[in-house]
């Protein structure tokens, strides 16, 4: 999966991802409405809707990018209706040939690891037939317990040649309580990527590029800048980007010197981008459209400001 991530990256030259994150303040009243109808003002109501929500922005984006990145929380808050619309949106995903990470957070230690890994990279034995969960391509992981917390999911993501992104410096404004103590004189986020080179040698890609790879927030350029000359052969994970105020001039320190090596997400940015006033004349019957030109405006500031051409 990192090599198709790396293909589809050159090709689109789109190193973006969407974030499939629904709130159901972000989905239109006509959707609303008409979800309602069918199902009434229910979770099952509240399901269909995002999913409704989800497909049309796939629809609009899906030639534009390599990636989306789906958060499993906005779907488990509608309960067992929202982790089923959260399948469908993962399954149309696929069919769209979309690189799907899972943005799920998971750690813990031992088989509780191992069963997370099983649930959404690899498959569950069923007598003597085996199956599929949910099937992501790649998922975020909390590194927080440690190595007995990573391991099971390398365990079951080599065979299945699907991959993984490790928590490392995150974009949120208190990440520096935990993430910049320092440790020996240096920061704790160092040595969690300094793991995160030593766990990705295990399952690396043809492309050069490990399957195990680091979330790091654009939000803190500096350390994406020391972080980046820590795992050069990882590919990083970058939120913060858009709504939360990071731009393309802030990335250029997560690529390599090959362009490469950094995929840059955003979400309400670009699956809320009708109630920007920039995007107000596309109209919330035109929200897709407005996604789709949020998704061209976010790979040109990148290109340009990050130096990708």
């Amino acid at each position: 999966m990192i090599d198709k991530l790396v293909e589809k990256i050159k090709k689109t030259g789109a190193p973006i991802e969407v974030g499939l994150d629904p709130m159901l303040a972000y989905v239109p009243d006509f959707i609303q409405k008409k979800a309602f109808e069918a199902y009434g003002e229910t979770l099952e109501g509240a399901a269909e809707a995002i999913w409704q929500f989800n497909k049309g922005i796939i629809d609009a984006v899906y030639d534009l990018i390599p990636a989306v990145k789906p958060q499993i929380a906005m779907y488990e808050q509608f309960g067992i209706p929202g982790i089923m619309a959260f399948k469908k949106t993962l399954d149309y995903c696929h069919e769209k040939d979309l690189v799907v990470i899972g943005d799920i957070k998971r750690g813990d230690i031992g088989s509780t690891s191992g069963a997370y890994a099983t649930g959404h990279l690899g498959k569950a034995q069923v007598g003597s037939k085996s199956y599929y969960g949910f099937n992501e391509d790649f998922i975020t992981i909390n590194p927080y317990m440690g190595t007995d917390s990573v391991q099971p999911f390398i365990d079951v993501a080599v065979p299945e040649k699907k991959g993984m992104f490790i928590l490392t410096k995150t974009s949120n404004p208190s990440s520096g309580e935990f993430q910049d103590r320092l440790i020996d004189g240096r920061p704790l986020y160092e040595w969690v990527a300094e793991k995160v080179v030593e766990w990705g040698s295990q399952h690396m890609g043809a492309c050069g590029y490990s399957y195990v790879g680091a979330v790091v927030g654009a939000t803190y350029p500096e350390m994406g800048k020391v972080l980046r000359n820590i795992m050069k052969k990882n590919f990083i994970l970058v939120p913060g980007y858009g709504a939360q105020g990071a731009k393309g001039s802030d990335l250029v320190n997560y690529f390599n010197e090959d362009g490469l090596g950094a995929i840059v997400n955003s979400s309400r940015g670009i699956i809320a981008a009708y109630k920007q006033d920039k995007y107000a004349k596309f109209g919330p019957e035109g929200y897709a459209d407005a996604s789709r030109q949020a998704v061209l405006d976010m790979i040109e500031d990148i290109q340009v400001g990050a130096g990708l051409r």
